[in-house]
């Protein structure tokens, strides 16, 4: 059983504060307990602050050449711990080896590498006449991430942090704890100043409350359930410091009358699935034309039931378990509130899939005869649960699309590039991809309405943790 028991600050692991208490950890997979992990105090978080606040007039005017230095350091440590990386995510929250290895380490360092191209060509000043546009870093920065896709969350804020010239106290999801550790152990074997990247665990209503709502703490960066970032803003109104937020979402895919229906809807459930449905961005409400309803439904729940879900350590596996217990049980009772409501089950259902009888694991679940004023199409699930609704037209599909209170994302099937372009624009939604296109990082991400706001990725992510100071000669 491991005991982890120390926080890495100002360039140290050094113990809790006193006050810290010990969280189970717990395999998803077999539901046994693996080790104890400290949960940080207020006085953690002020500890970790104080060290990124000493560290941040340094490191604010390092160069362009000594924060790609560092980039290019931390990125060949990543390479080298990636299968440790890899076998982390594997373990705590139970996603597929193949999964964990091929996607979340691989997007991490994906994350690094697109920071660090970013930073080469960023424009930090600008002239305009006789003024000229300072760009600089915003000071310190308190980055909460989730448990979900935790390498992709860390090093999205991370890198843009650092390239920015800001300090960081990162406050990782207690659920993925092993492989945040090992990112921690990465940035100090690749020597980065002592107070420039900080690491405490804890409790969002502790930790997450203390840093949002520290007086020196300049910006806080959120991924997480609309609840949270909610909470986040609001402890931080008092300071009037910058929140950047990107929360849940209900992504609509728009299946067109013209689109190839076998492909479309194969990869919308594919999508839908992929790490056990706890994806933000997941299309999880299908809408299909009405006269190709009933094929499409056919063909989604055939995806759905051909799924292979089983033990995260077997690369046969496609999905494995839910990533803890709580989450479970809400995809456990979302599934009965769709039976109640009246959906239509035609995948799945509640309960283990057969031959699992321990593991948080949950049954590629399918809807059909949904309606979009269900609980089961406006709530966000986490899940493996599919929501299938047919329409009359474009003007309707676009409407039932635009029709919640998420915009995160938005997906099109069509076989006409223009139609594709005319559609994507209607949609109130911060990203969309056409025709199974996969996720780019190079350009910005976030969501509009309770989606969150601000911009992770690319140009405008560093953007985010800069200040613009205009001067005038």
């Amino acid at each position: 059983m491991k005991i982890l028991n120390s926080f890495y600050i100002d360039g140290k692991w050094v113990e809790p504060s006193t006050g810290s208490t010990l969280m189970d950890m717990v395999d998803p997979a077999t539901e046994m307990l693996t080790g104890k992990l400290a949960m940080g105090t207020a006085e953690d978080a002020d500890r970790a602050v104080a060290a990124a606040r000493a560290a941040f007039p340094a490191w604010s005017e390092s160069s362009r050449e000594e924060r790609i230095a560092l980039l290019e350091r931390i990125i060949e440590r990543y390479r080298a711990r990636i299968d440790d990386i890899a076998e982390a995510v594997r373990t705590e929250i139970g996603a597929p080896i193949t999964l964990s290895k091929n996607l979340q380490a691989a997007i991490g360092l994906a994350q690094l590498q697109a920071a660090l191209e970013t930073l080469r060509t960023f424009e930090f000043e600008s002239s305009h006449g006789k003024s000229y546009v300072r760009r600089e870093a915003v000071g310190v920065a308190a980055l909460i991430t989730p448990w979900n896709w935790p390498l992709n969350q860390i090093a999205a804020k991370v890198a843009p942090a650092l390239a920015a010239g800001c300090t960081i106290v990162l406050k990782p999801s207690e659920i993925a704890a092993l492989d945040a550790i090992v990112f921690a152990e990465i940035m100090h074997e690749a020597g980065t100043p002592a107070g420039v990247f900080n690491m405490i665990y804890g409790e969002g209503r502790v930790v997450g409350t203390r840093l949002s709502s520290h007086p020196d703490v300049d910006m806080v960066s959120i991924t997480g359930s609309t609840r949270a970032g909610v909470e986040v803003a609001m402890s931080a109104a008092p300071t009037v410091k910058r929140v950047a937020q990107e929360l849940g979402g209900k992504s609509p895919l728009l299946i067109l009358d013209d689109a190839d229906l076998q492909p479309a809807v194969t990869s919308g459930v594919a999508q839908c699935m992929v790490n056990s449905g706890q994806t933000c961005v997941a299309p999880t409400r299908m809408l299909v034309p009405r006269e190709r309803y009933d094929e499409a439904v056919a063909i989604a729940a055939a995806v759905a039931n051909a799924v292979t879900v089983g033990d995260p350590a077997d690369p046969a596996t496609k999905m494995g378990p839910i990533s803890n217990r709580a989450q479970y049980e809400k995809v456990q009772h979302m599934i009965r509130v769709g039976i109640e409501e009246g959906a239509r089950l035609v995948a799945g259902g509640p309960g283990r899939p057969e031959g699992l009888q321990r593991g948080f694991y949950a049954r590629p679940t399918v809807f059909a005869d949904v309606r979009n004023d269900m609980t089961i199409a406006r709530e966000e699930i986490f899940g493996p649960v599919l929501v299938m609704i047919p329409y009359d037209g474009e003007e309707e599909a676009i409407a039932i699309a635009n029709d919640t209170d998420f915009g995160l994302a938005g997906y099109i099937a069509t076989s006409n590039p223009e139609r594709a372009r005319r559609v994507a624009a209607r949609l109130r939604v911060g990203s969309v991809r056409i025709n199974g296109a996969m996720l780019d990082i190079t350009v910005p991400f976030g969501g509009y309405k309770t989606s969150g706001n601000g911009r992770e990725y690319g140009h405008e992510g560093l953007a985010e943790f800069l200040e613009c100071k205009s001067v005038t000669i």
